[in-house]
């Protein structure tokens, strides 16, 4: 194996990324080495590409970035045990301490602790990538690589749906990103009564109905008090996923919700955004914050709903070789996209 990769590397404090050939990860006693296959971009890799406050706070320069992968291992530390040379595998990319009440609890994702690979540590957008061996998930034959490489966001979209009891329930989704789309993919399979999704993006919109059975409302042209009415929905939704980060799809879904209506959050909004609190209050809504997903359970859900029929591979509306990574981040940002994915190979 050579001693050097190719791969792209936040050099330099200002917008883009750059192709640079770095050495070879050298793994520990309990890690492994995989050989990265296929890479997704994330919106996180896109803030990171702008170098925006959040990128320029966060993340250390050089930086490998990336960190939605799908690989196989070709190198195991001596501690490691379970896993196997030729093993096709993703990973959890959240790199956890051990010390915390959290962890120590094994509320893994829930550790203060936790390093992020391609934000905080070297990360995937490379040939090899290196990966404790306690973060590594075997990838079943049913699994493709292109979809392997997009496991990490599809937990997120899992752990936000799953939040709440979804059988039978009606669910508005606000924010058609590909995690949003994924959710709504989610609520179905999992029995949810109806699906709606908002958005302002046609293109977005297009593409979740596309993906999975959800009603699309483009929200600049369309009242949701009308859609609840001509789906025959007695009240509002009992069920909210909020993924845009937009202060007015929070308050249009807290309008919406039920008497006693639940509502998991998983996009960010901008700054210190005004909430009507009386709303939430008198309407008796529960909230909660999402972040990332469990470790590991949501991924023991996520494949188990994989090999049962969740079909996702339509979100994937570009393919680039890992040397065009402009053209992907192009595609990502040009918001007309699902998930964008690099091939290594």
């Amino acid at each position: 194996m050579r001693n050097t990769m190719i791969a792209l590397e936040k050099t330099h404090a200002r917008e883009g990324l750059w192709q640079v050939e770095a050495p070879v990860p050298e793994i520990g006693p309990d890690d492994v080495l995989i050989r990265v296959k296929k890479t997704g971009i994330c919106g996180t890799d896109v803030h990171i590409w702008n170098w925006d406050e959040w990128a320029a706070n966060t993340v250390p320069t050089p930086l490998i970035t990336g960190h939605e992968f799908a690989g196989e291992i070709v190198e195991l530390g001596r501690n490691v045990k379970d896993l196997a040379l030729g093993q096709r595998c993703s990973g959890e990319g959240h790199l956890i301490g051990t010390t915390s009440r959290q962890s120590r609890a094994g509320k893994f994702h829930l550790d203060p602790a936790t390093r992020g690979i391609g934000v905080n540590e070297q990360g995937a957008f490379a040939e090899y990538v290196r990966l404790p061996a306690f973060n590594v998930v075997p990838l079943p034959d049913e699994i493709s690589d292109d979809i392997g490489a997009i496991l990490d966001p599809l937990g997120n979209a899992v752990h936000t749906a799953l939040s709440f009891d979804l059988i039978g329930e009606d669910v508005l989704v606000t924010g058609a990103g590909p995690i949003g789309i994924m959710a709504a993919a989610v609520a179905r399979h999992a029995g949810a009564r109806h699906v709606v999704i908002t958005d302002v993006n046609p293109d977005r919109l297009a593409l979740a109905t596309r993906v999975a059975d959800v009603v699309p409302v483009n929200v600049a042209e369309r009242e949701l008090s009308e859609i609840i009415g001509q789906l025959g929905m007695l009240q509002g939704f009992d069920v909210g996923l909020e993924m845009s980060g937009n202060q007015a799809a929070l308050d249009q879904m807290v309008e919406a919700m039920t008497m006693g209506g639940r509502i998991a959050m998983l996009g960010i909004p901008p700054g210190k955004s005004p909430v009507d609190w009386s709303r939430i209050v008198f309407k008796a809504i529960t909230i909660k914050g999402v972040y990332g997903r469990e470790i590991f359970e949501t991924w023991y859900k996520m494949i188990a709903m994989l090999q049962n029929g969740l079909d996702v591979s339509g979100l994937i509306t570009h393919r680039f070789p890992a040397a065009e990574f402009e053209a992907g981040f192009a595609a990502m940002m040009s918001g007309a996209s699902g998930k964008v994915v690099l091939d290594w190979t």
